[in-house]
């Protein structure tokens, strides 16, 4: 589970810097620019509190 999120939240980060180089690049349109990294923004956001909390599955280890 943790490893998925970490995943998730990962291509979400990406998913807010591709744009704007894609757009430096003349590639996006400013609408879709928009559109594409607040969407991203708002996944980041609500994903990686969700791992962030969370002991990893090695130290939890380590702990017993």
């Amino acid at each position: 589970m943790r490893a998925g999120l970490q995943l998730l939240s990962l291509l979400a980060l990406g998913a807010t810097i591709v744009p704007s180089v894609l757009f430096f690049a003349d590639q996006m349109t400013p609408g879709t620019l928009k559109t594409t990294m607040l969407c991203a923004m708002i996944l980041w956001f609500i994903v990686t509190p969700m791992w962030m909390d969370r002991p990893s599955p090695a130290s939890r280890k380590r702990a017993d």
